[in-house]
């Protein structure tokens, strides 16, 4: 909906009913993802699109009908339907189509500026009803409390990584929608181990980038996980990229010359974690020098040495675990310890 939220402000501003017809999901080639959306307005004004063209026309049709009877629906197109061809959808896809009146969304002018300013916000959406998700609170409802509160939840793990999906929450189906960039995993050091710890980082939502001053390592062919990779003097590159409270870095160079300068960067950033790889003895050389540098006590407290929590990893492949592990439980005050030996909730307050 970002690209179209300036006409939805307009529109709302102006008094005008609109009901906006959103992508939930999809199954083979379908043309655009969950979340694109497109909006028609009382006067019969179209904004944004579902299909790129191909089901416009009945979603519009649809979404007439919306605005005249004040009741969500949800549509399927795809090859499935017997009038497939005649709505268009040739490409061998498949999408469900949820369209919401704005009646419907009651704290539109709450979301929508969010939405325009880039800061990040969820919704979570039944045919009729929807919930709004913040960082630190949530607003509106599903019609059930203890719906409310599990799909909140939910909807911020989601929110953490930029993604929208359908969800279960209480037995229930559930459309998650997240207007926030994925939060950035930057691995240094083109070796086995950054390929599956890129691997899983993507897996779990993050944009994943890779670098190494070595150009010969880094390479895409090497890294098809990543969705960049850069030939860089690490440091250089931590200093020109942005780096934000949602960043993880994983440092695993475990080579002097690059860890060095890097961490003395990387420690004076806001990124959320920041892992470096090395045995025992290799950690605390660094240490060492990184206090012969200057950083502080303060700063070096944020560096989790040697990377990852205690699996009894091997593989790239359980190293790579292992530091998801660690990252999962920082992010969200997990202890890492069996939840067999644990007796609190396994889902504690966000």
């Amino acid at each position: 909906m970002r690209e179209i939220v300036d006409g939805l402000l307009a529109w709302r501003a102006a008094g005008v009913d609109f009901a906006v017809a959103t992508v939930v999901r999809t199954w083979r080639s379908a043309p655009r993802q969950p979340g694109a959306a497109m909006a028609v307005n009382e006067h019969g004004e179209v904004i944004g699109s579902v299909s790129g063209g191909c089901v416009e026309g009945a979603v519009y049709a649809a979404a007439q009908d919306v605005l005249a009877s004040g009741k969500a629906q949800s549509q399927t197109y795809g090859v499935s339907d017997g009038d497939a061809f005649e709505v268009g959808l040739t490409c061998g896809g498949t999408i469900e189509v949820m369209i919401q009146p704005s009646s419907a969304m009651p704290l539109a002018d709450a979301l929508l500026p969010d939405i325009a300013a880039g800061r990040p916000v969820a919704t979570v959406s039944l045919p009729g009803a929807q919930l709004v998700v913040w960082p630190d609170r949530a607003d509106g409802t599903l019609g059930d409390l203890s719906l409310d509160r599990v799909a909140a939840e939910q909807a911020r793990g989601l929110l953490a990584h930029g993604r929208s999906a359908v969800v279960t929450a209480c037995e229930k189906e559930v459309f998650v929608q997240s207007w926030a960039a994925p939060a950035r995993m930057i691995v240094f050091g083109a070796i086995d181990f950054a390929a599956a710890v890129a691997r899983i980082g993507k897996f779990l939502g993050y944009q994943v980038t890779v670098c190494d001053a070595r150009g010969v390592f880094a390479t895409p062919a090497r890294f098809p996980d990543a969705d960049e990779v850069v030939v860089e003097w690490p440091h250089r590159y931590l200093e020109s990229t942005h780096v934000d409270e949602r960043t993880v870095l994983c440092v695993l160079t475990h080579d002097p010359k690059f860890d060095i300068p890097l961490l003395r960067v990387a420690l004076h950033t806001s990124a959320r974690y920041i892992g470096a790889m090395g045995s025992r003895r290799t950690c605390a050389d660094r240490v060492r020098r990184l206090r012969e540098e200057g950083v502080s006590e303060a700063a070096l407290s944020r560096l989790r040495a040697p990377i990852g929590l205690d699996l009894g990893a091997r593989t790239p492949e359980e190293t790579a675990v292992a530091v998801a592990a660690e990252i999962v439980a920082l992010s969200w005050g997990g202890s890492g310890s069996p939840l067999t030996d644990l007796t609190a909730p396994i889902h504690g307050p966000a």
